[in-house]
This record gives C-alpha cells, structure tokens and sequence, in this order.
C-alpha cells in the first residue's frame, strides 16, 4: 500500500490522523514491513503492548477473552487500521487479540520508533495528546450515559454491544449471565428476572444460558427507553 493510500485511509480516531504522505514514508523507514497469513495471531491478549500494527493489506479479527474463555468479537480492521496502539503508549498488557482473517502484511512499529517519530515531529506529539484527550471524555460521556439510563435499557445496551458481528444475523451473545451482568454492572438475579421478561414478551429466547436476539428493532427500542 502507497504512503497516499495509508493517509487516506485514518479516520478521526486514528492517532496518525492528519499526517502526511511524507510522514507516512518517514513512519514507513521507521517500520518493519511484515507478511502473515490466514489465522495467524498478530496480537494476543495479555503480552506486553511493545510494538503497534499498521494493517497495509488484508483483514483481521480483534477480539477479547472473558474470564470463562469465551470469545469477544469486538472489531474487524481493514487496510489502514492501527492496531495495539493503546498497550504500546502505557506499556501494558494488551487487552485484546488480533487474528489475521485472510493473508495480508502489516507495519510493525516499535514503541522506540514511535518515541523517535514523535520527538522529531512535535505537531505530531501535540495531535496525539488531543486524540487521547478525545477518547478519554468519549469514555466518560459513555460511563455518564450509562449510569443515566436504568437497568433494563442498559443491559439492552450491552446487549447490543456484544452481539457477535462475525454471526451477526443469528443475533447470539456468547456469554452467560454472570458475565453479562459483569459487563453491564448488574446483579446475576437483576439479570434474570430481565432476561425472563424478555424472553416471554418475545425480545429474546434463552438457550442453554446463552441470549438469542429475536426482535432486534424492539431491543433497540428498550436501549433508547428511559427505563
């Protein structure tokens, strides 16, 4: 992929949004250019974030494991997706997994690398601290908004949240209802009187602990609701 198309393609979330063709070549010498195929994992879950992923051709999975060892599809990254960049400017542990979905190739970029790149673009490093700044009141907007609505319409929303894209028409969520109220901040007996009622007005079907979506448009409904 051209140094233009990689420009292009950075959203407004993207912490390399804005940069240039020539800083994208300088990023690139600063690289190294990596080749991976079907099912390979790019980036696991719990390793230590000291290198990021420039995808430049080919798709991947990003997913996280429960407490259970249950699958979590959380996104699906495409040409241009930055990835691992969270872990690799705390120095954490990452708290996701990348799994290549088709072969493809990648820019991997080191945390020294990035330090280097930053120190001599200092517009650079400024647009960084925004971007991290954004997504840090996203995240308190999104923790204020859920702690407004009430139980019912928050567990709609998480609801909503975890259904997995990769089986998205079969509209199941893998995980129990422990987990969920994990997720959504209930109690395991909040969530089964909220799931039963559900499930008798026909928004839900349990199977075997596990929440099929059967009417979609009226769980979205609930999510938007005031409780």
């Amino acid at each position: 992929m051209d140094h233009a198309r990689l420009a292009e393609l950075q959203g407004p979330d993207s912490i390399f949004s804005g940069l240039s063709v020539e800083d994208w070549a300088e990023i690139a010498s600063r690289a190294v250019h990596v080749n991976f195929v079907k099912g390979k994992e790019l980036l696991v879950q719990g390793d230590p974030g000291d290198m990021m992923l420039i995808l430049t051709e080919g798709t991947a999975r990003v997913s996280m494991l429960t407490s259970g060892g249950r699958e979590i599809v959380l996104a699906y990254a495409e040409p241009g997706a930055i990835l691992g960049e969270i872990a690799l400017l705390d120095g954490g542990e990452r708290t996701a997994s990348v799994t290549a979905t088709s072969a493809g190739s990648a820019l991997q970029l080191g945390r020294n690398a990035l330090k280097d790149f930053a120190a001599s673009h200092p517009e650079f490093a400024w647009s960084l601290m925004q971007q991290l700044a954004r997504r840090l009141r996203t995240a308190d907007q999104t923790i204020e908004s859920d702690r407004a609505y009430a139980s019912g319409p928050r567990l709609a929303r998480y609801l909503k949240r975890l259904i997995r894209k990769d089986v998205e028409a079969s509209h199941r969520v893998e995980l129990s209802q422990t987990e969920l109220g994990n997720f959504a901040g209930m109690s395991r007996e909040h969530i089964n009187r909220q799931l039963k009622s559900w499930e008798e007005s026909g928004v839900i079907s349990l199977e075997q602990g596990r929440v099929r979506v059967l009417d979609a448009d009226m769980l979205e409904d609930i999510s938007e609701s005031e409780g």
